[in-house]
């Protein structure tokens, strides 16, 4: 499996997964040529993507998915709950709607529930041994699924914010009270918190994604999960996806 994240944080979000059978794309909340200029980087064209998996609705994991379906007829793999808010923007002869345990070719595509105020859903992506987690976008991780998370090779998971920082920071009250909800963002600590007890002797890698450019510095966000793991003798590799531009490909 090749994972590379293309953007992550509050302005796009977009990650693409190869296969030997498959190149999919988690989320495109990006332009369309913001999209076409990164996969010419690894020699992709969107005309040979299979698909694209949503996470959920909100402009910054969309944006560019209507575009990118009208110039390829790719198909859009989402859940039922969130065709009412996409039928305006997509055919839904494109939408292909996800059970909680999916086989698209080689790859098996769990959706893991998350708790965002609408609609969401993180990733369990495996193909053979090798499996990615991809969770953003979430006020918690329901502990029922953290044994089905455990140990596995490759983490994107949202480390949205350090608390103090958003509390002494400028944003409105309700904002900063929604944002540290259930139904909104994972901090630097809470997720810490879950890496914690989710890695294990099969983690190769973790990229911390999502990152407020208001709230949340790549450093904080760094150091809060290395502390955490190091305390935990679980120190692994961390990288920091960025909002502008794309990280390296990881390939497990």
């Amino acid at each position: 499996m090749k994972i590379k994240v293309l953007a992550s944080g509050s302005k796009g979000n977009c990650t693409y997964v190869e296969t030997e059978n498959l190149k999919l794309l988690i989320d495109v909340g990006v332009t369309y040529s913001y999209l076409t200029n990164e996969l010419e980087k690894i020699s992709v064209l969107p005309s040979e993507l299979s698909g694209i998996l949503i996470t959920h609705s909100h402009s910054d994991h969309i944006k560019g998915l209507q575009t990118l379906v009208k110039r390829t007829n790719l198909p859009v793999y989402i859940t039922e709950g969130m065709k009412k808010d996409l039928s305006e923007r997509i055919p839904e002869s494109n939408f292909r709607i996800l059970s909680s345990e999916n086989q698209l070719e080689d790859l098996i595509v769990e959706c893991i529930p998350t708790s965002h105020d609408v609609e969401s859903v993180g990733y369990l992506i495996h193909e053979g041994d090798v499996s990615l987690v991809y969770i953003t976008d979430t006020g918690y991780i329901n502990r029922k699924y953290l044994s089905n998370l455990a140990n596995r090779d490759i983490y994107i998971i949202e480390s949205n914010h350090d608390e103090k920082m958003l509390m002494d920071g400028p944003y409105p009250y309700i904002l900063k009270q929604r944002i540290l909800s259930d139904k909104g963002h994972l901090s630097n600590m809470a997720v810490a918190s879950y890496l914690a007890k989710l890695v294990g002797d099969k983690t190769k890698c973790i990229i911390l994604a999502h990152l407020s450019e208001n709230n949340n510095t790549e450093d904080l966000a760094y150091q809060t999960t290395k502390d955490m793991l190091v305390e935990h003798n679980l120190d692994r590799d961390i990288l920091i996806a960025k909002p502008y531009e794309s990280l390296e490909m990881i390939e497990v």
